[in-house]
């Protein structure tokens, strides 16, 4: 499944190549062989597992609770312009 281009064809139109990632894997091969393969960064963390977004999490977890780590707010005062 997904595309295969040579690595000149990528180097020529590399907008091409994002969006036909869009519709899956694109294979870049370089002398025939293969070299990269280019993916959304959403299916890149679908697939390592990692950058999981909050309301991801909260979704998938449903009605369940879970405890978020915030960090404590500071408040600042406010400084005047120099202009």
């Amino acid at each position: 499944m997904g595309l295969t281009i040579t690595s000149r064809e990528f180097n020529r139109d590399v907008s091409a190549a994002k969006r036909a990632a869009e519709k899956g894997p694109v294979t870049i091969t370089d002398h025939g062989r293969r070299s990269h393969v280019l993916l959304t960064a959403a299916e890149f963390d679908r697939l390592s597992g990692e950058r999981q977004v909050v309301g991801d999490r909260l979704w998938a977890r449903g009605t369940e609770e879970i405890e978020l780590e915030l960090p404590e707010r500071r408040v600042e005062e406010l400084r005047e312009l120099d202009l």
